[in-house]
C-alpha cells in the first residue's frame, strides 16, 4: 500500500506542485491551529541564563578585586607602621643627639650667638616639622629619608658650630699666655 501511494506521488508530482491551494483553505487550515504565543525577550529563558552568568561572573570578580584591594591596604598600612615605627627609632636617637650638642653649645655661654647659624637651623627644624607632618598623615620611604637627612645635616652644623667655638675659646687661652 505504502508503495501504491508513493509510486501516484512519483508520477504526478508535476500536477501536484503547478497547483497551490486558494486562499480561503489556509485561513481555515490556520483558525483549526493551535495559537503560538509570542514569546517576549524578556521571558525567553536563555536570556535569564546569560543575565545570572553574566550577574555571577561579576560578582565574584568584584569579591575577588574587593579581598585584594583589602589585603594590598592591609600591606600598606602595616608597611606604613613599620617606616613609622623604624624612624621613631631613628628619631629618637638623633633627637638626644642634638639635644646633647645644644646643650653643649650652651655650655659655651654662645647660645647661637651666630646669626647665619640660628636661622640655617631654624629653617632646618622648620622643614623637619613638616616633614614629620608628612610622615604622619602619607607615610614613604621618600619622606622617610628626607626626615632622616634633615635631622644629620642638622647635626652636621651643630658640629660646626661646636668645632668654631672650640676654636675660639682656644684662640681665647693662647692669646693671654702670647
Amino acid at each position: 500500500m505504502k508503495d501504491a501511494l508513493k509510486e501516484f506521488i512519483d508520477k504526478n508530482r508535476d500536477a501536484f506542485d503547478h497547483k497551490s491551494p486558494g486562499e480561503n483553505n489556509w485561513k481555515s487550515i490556520s483558525a483549526k491551529l493551535p495559537q503560538m504565543k509570542s514569546v517576549s525577550l524578556w521571558n525567553s529563558v536563555m536570556i535569564w541564563r546569560a543575565a545570572a552568568v553574566l550577574f555571577m561572573g561579576l560578582s565574584a570578580f568584584l569579591l575577588l578585586n574587593r579581598g585584594a584591594t583589602h589585603r594590598e591596604r592591609q600591606s600598606e598600612k602595616i608597611s606604613e607602621q613599620h617606616l613609622q615605627g623604624e624612624f621613631k627609632d631613628v628619631e629618637s636617637f638623633y633627637s638626644s643627639e642634638i639635644a646633647k650638642k645644644v646643650a653643649l653649645i650652651d655650655n659655651f655661654g654662645d647660645p647661637f650667638e651666630s646669626g647665619r647659624f640660628t636661622q640655617d637651623f631654624e629653617k632646618l627644624d622648620a622643614m623637619y616639622q613638616v616633614l614629620r607632618e608628612e610622615m604622619k598623615t602619607s607615610p614613604s620611604e621618600k619622606v622617610r629619608d628626607a626626615l632622616i637627612l634633615n635631622i644629620l645635616v642638622r647635626i652636621d652644623l651643630l658640629n660646626q658650630q661646636i668645632k668654631r667655638l672650640e676654636d675660639e675659646k682656644k684662640g681665647k687661652k693662647e692669646a693671654p699666655s702670647a
